[in-house]
C-alpha cells in the first residue's frame, strides 16, 4: 500500500497503541536518563564506588533473560501477557532501588528492573510488527525516538533538582508510580487488537532461557571482575568466552562473524550500543569530577545528544530508504566516533566543559540515524513465526554490547582511578568499539525494508 492510502500512526485505527506504546518508551527513557545522572551522588552517598558499574551493567545484563523469555512467549501467542509481567518487573525493580540502604541492595533493585525493562523492550517490538503495516515502522520507531525528547529536555535536570532539594530515592520511586499510571491507562487500548500469531512457534523455550541466564552470569562476572584484585582480569578471559559460547543460539546464525543481512542488522547494533552506553555513563561522571558541576547541571550533558538523537531518528524515518543502508552506517559512525574523539580530548586536554556538551550532540545524531535504522531492518527480515527471537536477538545483542563495554571501562577508569587518565582510556576504548562497528555496518544487505519516503 502506498503511503496516500496507508493512515499515520497516529490515525484513529492505531492512535490508542501508538499513545502507549509511546508512554512506556518515555518512562523507561526518563528513568534511564535521571539515574544517569544521579548515580554518581547514589554511589557516594551509599559509599559504592566499585559497585559503580555494576549498577549499570547488572541491569542491562539480566534484561538479556528478560529478552528471551518474552520474546519466547511472544512467539508462542500474544503479547498482553509477557508485556504486563514486564512492567510489573521493572517497576517492583525501582521500587527496591528507591528503598535500598546499602549498594548491593540497589543493585539488586537494578538486576530485578534490567528483568522488566529487557522484556518490555521486545514485547514493544512485537507489537509494532503486528499492529502496524511494514510501511509504518520506520515512523513507529521514529516516534519511539521522539519519545526521548522531553525526558532528555527535562529528565536530568530534573533528576538533577530532584536529588538536590528532595532526595535522590525519588528519582527511582516517582518514576515507578508513573509507570503504574501510565500503564493502568493504556493496557485496556491493547485489548481486543490482532496480537496473537497464527502460526505460533513450538520449539524448545528451555535451552534458550539456560543460555540467557549464562550470558547474564557472564555479564554480572564481568562486571564484578574487579573486586577479585590480581585475578581480575582472568575473570574478565573467563567471563568472555561464556558470553561468547552461550550467547550464539541465542542470535542469528552467523552473527559472530558478521554474515551479510540479518546477522550483521544484530552485531553492528550490539557495537554501536558498547560504544555509546559504555561511554555516556561517564560524560555526567566527568563533569562532576574534574569540573565541579552540580547533579542538575550535570544531566545537561547528556540533553542535546538526546535531542540529537530525536531529530535524527525522525530524518531516518522520513528519508532512511532514500539515504541508503550504506549512507546511514558511514554518516552515522562518522558522528558517534568524533563525539568519542572530543570527549576523549577534553578529558586528555582539560578543555572546557562546553566542548563535551556540544560534542556529546553528534553522538545522539548518529545513534539516531543508526538505531531505529537497525530495528527496522530486523522487523524487515522478519517472518510471524520469529518476530519475538529476532526483536530478542536485537535486544540481547545491543544489552550484551553495552554491558560489556560498560564493565570493561570500568575496570579499566577503576584501574587508573588517580592517575587522570580514567576518563580518557573510557573514552578511547568506546572510540574503538565504534569504528568496529563500520564491519557489520557495511554488511547490512536489504530485506524489502518500508521506512516512509517523504
Amino acid at each position: 500500500m502506498s503511503e496516500g492510502t496507508e493512515p499515520g500512526i497516529w490515525h484513529t485505527r492505531y492512535v490508542w497503541v501508538t499513545i502507549g506504546a509511546v508512554a512506556l518508551i518515555f518512562l523507561a527513557a526518563m528513568q534511564s536518563l535521571a539515574v544517569t545522572t544521579v548515580m554518581p551522588v547514589v554511589s557516594a552517598d551509599l559509599d559504592g564506588d566499585r559497585l559503580y558499574a555494576v549498577a549499570f551493567a547488572g541491569t542491562l545484563a539480566t534484561s538479556v533473560i528478560g529478552m528471551v523469555v518474552v520474546g519466547a512467549w511472544c512467539d508462542r501467542g500474544g503479547v498482553l501477557a509477557p508485556l504486563t509481567t514486564a512492567v510489573a518487573l521493572f517497576v517492583v525493580g525501582l521500587v527496591i532501588a528507591g528503598v535500598a540502604l546499602t549498594m548491593p541492595v540497589l543493585v539488586a533493585g537494578r538486576l530485578v528492573q534490567g528483568l522488566g525493562t529487557g522484556g518490555q523492550t521486545v514485547a514493544l517490538y512485537v507489537v509494532v510488527a503486528r499492529v502496524y503495516p511494514g510501511i509504518l515502522h520506520g515512523r513507529v520507531f521514529a516516534a519511539f525516538s521522539a519519545a526521548w525528547v522531553v525526558p532528555s529536555l527535562i529528565g536530568p535536570f530534573l533528576a538533577g533538582a530532584v536529588t538536590e532539594f528532595l532526595h535522590w530515592r525519588w528519582v527511582f520511586l516517582g518514576v515507578a508510580a508513573l509507570t503504574v499510571v501510565a500503564f493502568v491507562m493504556v493496557v485496556a487500548r491493547l485489548y481486543g487488537l490482532p496480537l496473537h500469531t497464527d502460526q505460533p512457534a513450538t520449539g524448545r523455550i528451555a535451552p534458550r532461557v539456560a543460555c540467557a541466564v549464562a550470558v547474564a552470569a557472564g555479564a554480572l562476572g564481568l562486571s564484578l571482575a574487579g573486586e577479585l584484585g590480581a585475578w581480575s582480569w582472568a575473570a574478565v578471559a573467563a567471563s568472555i568466552l561464556v558470553i561468547g559460547l552461550a550467547v550464539r543460539p541465542l542470535l542469528p546464525r552467523g552473527t559472530l562473524r558478521a554474515a551479510r543481512g540479518l546477522p550483521s542488522v544484530v552485531l553492528m547494533r550490539g557495537l554501536i550500543a558498547g560504544a555509546l552506553f559504555g561511554a555516556e555513563i561517564y560524560v555526567p561522571y566527568l563533569l562532576i569530577d574534574d569540573y565541579d558541576f552540580s547533579p542538575t547541571f550535570a544531566g545537561l550533558g547528556l540533553t542535546a545528544a538526546a535531542i540529537a538523537w530525536a531529530a535524527a531518528a525522525d530524518v531516518q524515518g522520513r528519508f532512511g530508504d532514500r539515504i541508503g543502508n550504506t549512507r546511514i552506517t558511514l554518516i552515522g559512525t562518522a558522528l558517534l566516533v568524533a563525539a568519542l574523539a572530543i570527549a576523549l580530548l577534553t578529558a586528555l586536554l582539560v578543555l572546557h566543559p562546553a566542548v563535551v556538551i556540544a560534542g556529546w550532540a553528534l553522538a545522539g545524531g548518529g545513534m539516531g540515524l543508526m538505531y531505529p535504522r537497525l530495528t527496522v531492518l530486523t522487523l524487515a527480515y522478519s517472518t510471524p513465526q520469529n518476530q519475538g527471537f529476532n526483536s530478542s536477538a536485537l535486544s540481547i545483542s545491543d544489552s550484551v554490547g553495552s554491558a560489556s563495554a560498560i564493565a570493561v571501562a570500568g575496570l579499566v577508569f577503576t584501574a587508573l582511578a588517580g592517575t587522570g587518565a580514567g576518563f580518557p582510556a573510557v573514552f578511547a576504548i568506546t572510540g574503538a568499539l565504534a569504528l568496529g562497528a563500520l564491519v557489520p555496518g557495511l554488511r547490512l544487505g536489504h530485506a524489502h525494508e518500508t521506512a516512509v519516503v517523504r
